[in-house]
């Protein structure tokens, strides 16, 4: 496996990958990719392309990423597939496994045309150390015309939380309608800060105004793939399930025995949110203390 690093850090970063199975490392740094829209990764991502001649290219499959993937997948003349939650070996090339129709499916697909292109969603595979060199190697790369086509004029922080980014979380903890209102809310936020967790919400949730839409998990919000995602007071109604299904461990928490979101959890509480909720966030809190 050869790594690419785009950005200040590559020493720093080439020691985790190095750490995960990285060989080499290729770093490129340019005050372009902070200053234009896409384009100068996509160069750099081309020339470490054509310096390694890859067996296939994977991309995190992040909103940035799919459009370079895109991008990369045109200049090079090949195929391509997004949001893989796994890839795997073949014998006429990597087999990738999706999620589609709502998660109601999943299908495996391999790449026919050139070097295959995909992209995999956050937290799909757990990380397993596999220590490699790591070296790291400087990236020569020039820029395309089109580079400057798209300038970033201004930038605003986020407002931190302190809680993990929503769609990389390896823990999410949802609220639903069951929470029953904006300011029951704080439960949902104390279970996810005592397990170092990203706070999620339905859809029926962000609709009844109760959380910002940044954090809608579903059809028409974010997709997730934690470790474990923890559903309190949420139905399961399949907008919502199709953000979420290939969670690796799913929790959920409601008083309705019947709930859909019961079909498809590993583990389910039938039980009240306001009694069970609290009662859990104590108990890993006295846990960790």
């Amino acid at each position: 496996p050869v790594a690419v690093h785009l950005g200040p850090g590559a020493e720093q970063a080439a020691t985790v990958l190095g750490e995960y199975g990285a060989t080499r490392v290729l770093a490129a740094d340019a005050p372009e990719f902070g200053d234009y829209l896409v384009v100068p990764k996509l160069d750099a991502l081309q020339a470490a392309c054509e310096a390694v001649s890859p067996v296939a290219v994977l991309v995190p499959s992040s909103a940035e990423g799919k459009e370079i993937a895109g991008r990369l997948a045109v200049r090079l003349g090949s195929g391509l597939i997004t949001d893989a939650v796994d890839v795997e070996a073949g014998d006429e090339g990597p087999v990738a496994t999706q999620s589609v129709f709502a998660a109601a499916f999943t299908t495996k697909s391999r790449i026919t045309t050139g070097v295959p292109v995909i992209t995999v969603k956050a937290n799909s595979a757990a990380p397993e150390a596999a220590q490699a060199a790591g070296s790291v190697e400087e990236l020569s790369f020039s820029l395309d015309g089109a580079a400057s086509g798209a300038k970033v004029t201004s930038r605003a922080a986020r407002e931190s939380t302190g809680r993990p980014e929503l769609s990389e979380a390896a823990i999410v903890v949802s609220g639903g309608r069951g929470v029953n209102g904006a300011e029951n809310f704080g439960l949902i936020e104390a279970l996810a800060d005592a397990l170092g967790a990203a706070v999620g919400a339905s859809r029926a949730a962000v609709d009844a105004g109760w959380y910002p839409h940044a954090h809608q998990v579903g059809q028409t919000g974010k997709s997730v793939s934690p470790q474990l995602y923890v559903a309190a007071g949420i139905s399961g109604a399949i907008q919502h399930r199709a953000g979420m299904q290939t969670s690796k461990t799913i929790v959920a928490i409601n008083k309705d025995a019947e709930a859909p979101i019961f079909d498809l959890v590993d583990y389910g509480i039938v039980g009240d949110l306001f009694d069970v909720v609290p009662q859990l966030t104590d108990d890993i809190n006295t846990r960790k203390a």
